[in-house]
């Protein structure tokens, strides 16, 4: 259980991490701002560290199913917060339909945990 716990534990540092890295991506300029740029490396590295501690135990499909859904959303919170960008209906639409993937995948996948 602990393993498990520890696994979840990084995989939501790795969204977190990956979420904050997009943000400095949307800062840097299309790397132009060096600060903001580093930042984005180091996040998007640790990311996948992250993700690669999470992969031990937890298979890697249901890993970067729960990674992608949960990003996309804490993404578009982040963006609407800090950049002012408006989803329009069809950006919800689409947002629900992987959420709602990630959500079968969690509740009926055979799938298990190593």
């Amino acid at each position: 259980m602990s393993s498990l716990f520890n696994a979840y534990t990084a995989l939501a540092l790795a969204i977190v991490f990956e979420v904050t890295a997009s943000a400095f991506l949307q800062q840097s300029a299309q790397f132009t701002r060096p600060w903001p740029t580093l930042a984005m490396v180091l996040f998007y590295v640790a990311s996948f560290y992250a993700l690669s501690v999470a992969i031990r135990v937890i298979p890697l499909s249901i890993a970067y199913a729960i990674w992608g859904g949960v990003g996309i959303i804490l993404t578009a919170t982040v963006s609407f917060v800090l950049f002012r960008q408006i989803l329009d209906a069809a950006a919800f639409v689409g947002i629900a339909l992987i959420v709602s993937g990630v959500v079968v995948i969690n509740l009926f996948s055979e799938t298990t945990v190593r």
